[in-house]
């Protein structure tokens, strides 16, 4: 989708400092960090949410969580804990609409989020 942030980042048009990648995943920093660690992993290929993700099927969300788990390790934050948060619809904070996983450590991360 042309006029979708994420997809541009996947094109390479709009600069991310890539984190990890796969064939179907991308993760990057995101820009406006809420923990020391805050990597987003999004799908290569444009999916609204995490509804539409799941019902392509085929072992992508295994992969969102396998990269997700990845990024824990990369980012040294594996077994101190992190969060993986998946925002779907406006009212749950779903500002892109490209389904991406939000890796967050780095602290403590209290509850409810925020």
């Amino acid at each position: 989708m042309a006029d979708c942030l994420f997809c541009q980042i996947v094109a390479g048009v709009i600069p991310a400092t890539r984190v990890l990648e796969s064939d179907r995943t991308l993760a990057f920093r995101d820009i406006n960090p809420q923990a020391p660690t805050h990597v987003l992993v999004i799908t290569r290929e444009h999916y609204p949410n995490l509804a539409a993700a799941a019902q392509a099927g085929g072992g992508l969300l295994d992969e969102l969580a396998s990269q997700a788990q990845r990024v824990a390790e990369a980012e040294g934050v594996d077994e101190s804990g992190y969060r993986v948060v998946f925002n779907t619809g406006s009212q749950a904070g779903q500002t892109v609409w490209h389904v991406h996983a939000h890796v967050l450590g780095g602290r403590a991360l209290g509850w409810p989020p925020g």
